[in-house]
């Protein structure tokens, strides 16, 4: 069997799923990933294979293969240094090491930059986490840069019902930091999983330059001006002061991610702003109070 144009999404999640939808519509014979049976039988109608093996199991992972290229945009499901090692660093190794993709692409992060005075930050940036699960993420990168692959740093990913900070300001659990003054840099899943797209290319056609790439929606926001906006979109009041939580599992750093190298490739974030998320989501509950069509399952709460 040739490996040209088929590609293994390993991570079937929040941004994993789009991706594979997006890598299959734009001519992939796409096999993704999911650590449990139960979400791939679940999957079973989507228009891609959807397998469920643990990323470590070379026997079962390998009569899965071949492949040209290999996307990890797995979760370590909010395990500590442990579960990052055994999903992150040792996953890719089992994946390198099983198929010896031509096209590799990880889904890492924005906090392996530690920096906490609001300064604006590039790939050519410092990354010196200061959590233990960050320095796994930069064993991984080195791991997928020692073998050509590209390095995608997500920012915090959100989407309709899967939104940390909305959800925490909704249910009145969120709570400002400090005097608010920490810029927090997000991004939409779908702006994500096109941004991992992106490093891949097309079948039959080379990828971008191989490196490290900044994916963000573009505007840093202090934390207090997001939580004054979602008090204003909602009507309700910002959430109370308090200490800042030093157990934040991403660090408490506060930095303006830069997006100018993935721009340059012609990348652009669709969702720019959070607030458009937020006024597309009433216009959709609107429309679906007056014709009675409930949401689909992907924007429920889970």
């Amino acid at each position: 069997m040739s490996a040209q144009g088929r590609v293994l999404v390993a991570g079937c999640g929040l941004v994993g799923r789009v991706l594979a939808r997006q890598l299959h519509g734009a001519g992939w014979q796409v096999t993704a990933l999911t650590h449990a049976p139960e979400t791939a039988r679940q999957l079973a109608g989507e228009p891609f294979r959807v397998i469920g093996c643990d990323i470590n199991d070379r026997d079962g992972l390998s009569p899965l293969g071949p492949f040209e290229a290999v996307v990890s945009c797995v979760s370590s499901g909010r395990g500590g240094a442990e579960a990052y090692r055994r999903v992150y660093w040792e996953g890719m190794g089992t994946l390198i090491e099983t198929f010896h993709p031509s096209r590799l692409v990880f889904a890492g992060s924005t906090s392996v930059y530690a920096q906490k005075d609001g300064s604006a930050v590039t790939e050519e940036s410092p990354a010196l986490p200061d959590r233990e699960t960050g320095h796994v993420l930069r064993e991984t990168e080195d791991l997928v840069l020692h073998y050509g692959g590209h390095v995608v740093r997500l920012a915090g990913i959100y989407a309709t019902g899967r939104w940390v900070l909305l959800e925490r300001f909704l249910r009145g659990e969120a709570v400002i930091g400090g005097n608010g003054s920490r810029i927090i840099n997000q991004i939409h899943r779908d702006d994500a999983a096109g941004a991992l797209a992106l490093m891949l290319g097309v079948p039959g056609e080379p990828p971008p330059p191989r490196g490290i790439y900044n994916a963000t929606d573009g505007h840093p926001v202090a934390l207090i001006d997001f939580y004054t906006r979602l008090a204003a979109h909602f009507d309700r009041p910002i959430p109370p002061f308090g200490p800042i939580d030093p157990t934040r599992k991403r660090g408490n750093t506060s930095k303006r991610v830069m997006i100018d190298k993935i721009r340059a490739l012609g990348w652009q974030p669709r969702f720019t702003d959070f607030r458009d998320v937020l006024l597309a989501e009433r216009h959709e509950s609107r429309a679906n109070a007056e014709t009675g069509i409930a949401r689909p399952p992907e924007f429920r709460g889970k």
